[in-house]
């Protein structure tokens, strides 16, 4: 071999060394060469093909939905048509009788067009409701993404919600207000069609004229009319920041509802333009609170009742744009009446409010307010105020239902619970009473020593078995009402108590129907279980009848059974009297907005005054009705039977038919006054002369011998025994 040869061999003998060198330190990294880099390589594999795949569905999603878009641009209205369709419905609500209570339909100002709407009104709007309105294309991601972080985080931290404006001008177009995952897409797809469709002017000017603003108001220029007494044109900064806050929450924050809510909502409004760059500082210290308001003439109180129950509409009806006519339980001379006892018994500036229900929790009258048109705040079923003493109702049932009868002894005594230590109204104890008189005359002590022992939360549970849905604390002081509950809920708890323990739901529709006369709704009645024994209802039925017949409620008796409870809380804050007649639960309560004192207020004047003007109105056609307190006890809470501890006559000593004393036990059969047959084998003379005992009670003595001395001891022992119980229960005489 030349020696070129040799120094090639030699140089492939080292390359193929240092290859193998090479691969034997890569496989020892854990590169990609060899076995020990498939793991790598499969994972590298598997991310690109996610990318891609992702990437195509992503891509396919996007063809989808612009397909989607474009077929929904295409079958949209045009312009003009949009224009000239009003939304709203006509709705006739009806009273129980057929009457009609109301006609109510949306009302519409002059159209504007864009160049005519103010500039501050425009830029309101959009700094409040939708600051990206200019730069998104109906949906706007970055909000999207906000609330998808929202619901995994469950932080609350943005100011607005997920729909832009474009997204409520679709819904508000086209769809409804029900909060379904169908609806919501439906609705992007729309506001995107609408952007494809219009441009950004036209869908802002179609907002403004069509969006709704509480009262019956659609558009800017009903709004600025209705609250202030002039058209949209001539709206200032002030104004239109009170406006653009409507579309949040109508009823919240309306003027003529809740003027602070009102002016507190302007000014964030104005401090997003400022922030925005629609106003300068100078502009956003505006005083919203001078702003005047106009003034409108009376409405009837039955508003009231028709603001609660027709947003009961786009839950129990499908969706529909024809009219419809509503027929309710409202009684109209009941709901006057209600309406004129509220008038005449509350305090000089506070307020007043009545819940009235049929047994089967139908709503007969409802008045949320002394004057509708000054304040259509709802104090009836939506404020929340300390129920006071009207709230022992629970403690009392939870102690009937642990075994306490309306005749057992308590205690009137100072008493502390965990620190807390309640005192009664007039500041004085009156020691021993009974539980009838304690629940009559309102006692905080004793309510206070039979919550805490049954238990607290025996007693919120008790509560929630009658419908009180708010949320009620576990604390000491809870039995005397210091959880807050709405008007409504403690009727309606009352109310179950009137229907033998059975619990009722109020409502106030029983069927809907459409312009053609087809039903489009009918109430099917519930069928609910009894929450407590009958012997419960009616021990708690004769406490709250003593209420009202010697104790705090005497002021709301009627010339008929009555049986209710007075509250009062602490400083004359709240008043309250619920009860029920004759199959008629009304519940009262009268108190200031703000929660001050109201001098004199108390649950036994005012609100049972009140009670007694509507229930004598409400019951006049209906039967008497005398309540069923009869007192039929389990037998697991009967005293035990004491004669039982006699036992036998052989278990005693006796004293035999010549006086001789016999051990237990040790009887002679023979001398056994029974015999084997079970009848009686001597007849032994009476300790007297039969002719003096005959005298002496007045009449002839049965034939009968003598008992034994002992066995006369066991009945003399079970008589009185039964003495006793008929003293404790004189209900089961």
């Amino acid at each position: 071999m030349s020696k070129r040869g040799e120094r090639l061999q030699k140089k492939g003998v080292r390359g193929t060394r240092r290859a193998a060198a090479d691969r034997a330190t890569e496989t020892a990294r854990g590169g990609s060469g060899g076995d020990g880099g498939k793991p790598s390589s499969r994972l590298r594999l598997w991310v690109k093909r996610a990318f891609i795949w992702g990437g195509a569905l992503a891509l396919l999603g996007l063809v989808v939905l612009a397909v989607a878009v474009a077929m929904a641009a295409q079958s949209l209205p045009s312009y003009a048509t949009l224009k000239a369709n009003q939304p709203g419905q006509t709705i006739v609500v009806r009273a129980r009788d057929g009457r009609e209570i109301v006609e109510l339909g949306p009302s519409f100002g002059e159209w504007l067009d864009y160049d005519d709407i103010p500039v501050n009104m425009t830029n309101a709007m959009i700094a409040v409701e939708d600051k990206r309105f200019h730069s998104h294309l109906g949906v706007d991601p970055v909000r999207l993404t906000g609330a998808m972080i929202e619901g995994v985080t469950g932080s609350r931290a943005r100011l607005g919600g997920t729909s832009t404006i474009t997204q409520q001008l679709a819904r508000n177009l086209f769809l409804n207000n029900n909060r379904s995952l169908d609806r919501k897409a439906r609705e992007a797809v729309l506001a995107m069609a609408l952007e494809w469709k219009f441009s950004k002017q036209e869908i802002l000017e179609l907002y403004l004229n069509k969006v709704y603003f509480g009262g019956g108001a659609y558009g800017i220029d009903s709004a600025s009319r209705k609250f202030f007494s002039h058209p949209a044109t001539e709206l200032s900064v002030g104004e239109a920041a009170i406006i653009a806050g409507l579309v949040k929450a109508p009823s919240h924050y309306s003027p003529t509802a809740d003027a602070d809510a009102a002016v507190e909502r302007a000014q964030v409004v104005l401090r997003l333009m400022r922030e925005q760059g629609y106003i300068t500082a100078d502009q956003a210290m505006v005083d919203v609170s001078a702003v005047q308001l106009k003034e409108k003439a009376g409405q009837n109180s039955v508003r009231y009742f028709t603001d609660w129950v027709l947003p009961q509409l786009d839950i129990i009806l499908p969706e529909t744009y024809e009219p419809i006519e509503v027929w309710t339980t409202l009684d109209i001379g009941m709901q006057r009446a209600a309406t004129a006892a509220i008038e005449a018994n509350t305090p000089k500036g506070a307020q007043g409010a009545l819940v009235s229900l049929d047994r089967d929790g139908a709503i007969l009258a409802l008045v949320g307010g002394t004057d509708y048109v000054a304040s259509n705040f709802n104090r009836a079923t939506t404020a929340m105020r300390q129920p006071g003493s009207a709230w022992k109702l629970f403690v009392y049932l939870a102690a009937l239902e642990a075994g306490y009868t309306p005749e057992d002894k308590v205690v009137d005594t100072p008493v502390t619970i965990d620190g807390w230590s309640p005192r009664n109204a007039n500041g004085r104890n009156v020691g021993e009473t009974d539980v009838r008189t304690a629940f009559a005359y309102s006692i905080n002590t004793v309510a206070a020593q039979l919550g805490n022992e049954v238990g607290f939360g025996t007693v919120a549970s008790m509560a929630r078995r009658f419908g009180i849905n708010s949320e009620v604390d576990t604390y000491p002081s809870m039995v005397l009402g210091s959880s807050e509950v709405r008007v409504i809920e403690m009727t309606q708890a009352f109310a179950g108590v009137a229907a033998k323990g059975v619990p009722v739901e109020p409502y106030g529709i029983t069927k809907v129907t459409g312009a053609s006369g087809d039903v489009l709704y009918r109430r099917e009645a519930p069928n609910r279980p009894q929450q407590v024994p009958d012997y419960v209802v009616a021990g708690i039925t004769d406490l709250l009848q003593a209420a009202v017949q010697t104790g705090t409620g005497r002021a709301a008796q009627i010339g008929r059974p009555v049986a209710g409870k007075t509250g009062t809380t602490s400083s004359n804050k709240d008043g309250w009297f619920i009860g029920f007649s004759s199959g008629i639960t009304t519940g009262v309560w009268m108190g200031r907005d703000d929660a001050k004192a109201v001098p004199g207020l108390q649950g036994g004047r005012a609100p049972a005054q009140a009670f007694a003007a509507y229930m004598r109105y409400a019951v006049k056609d209906r039967p008497v009705e005398e309540f069923d307190v009869t007192l039929e006890l389990p037998e697991w809470q009967l005293e035990p039977d004491e004669e039982a501890l006699f036992g036998s006559p052989d278990d005693y000593y006796y004293i035999d038919e010549q006086g001789n004393l016999i051990e237990p036990g040790r009887r002679d059969p023979g001398s056994d006054p029974l015999g084997s047959d079970g009848e009686r084998a001597g007849s032994a003379p009476p300790a007297a002369s039969v002719d003096f005992l005959e005298q002496a009670t007045g009449g002839a003595l049965p034939q009968t011998p003598r008992p034994p001395r002992r066995a006369a001891a066991a009945a003399s022992a079970a008589s009185d025994q039964a003495g006793r119980r008929i003293e404790r229960f004189p209900y089961r005489q």
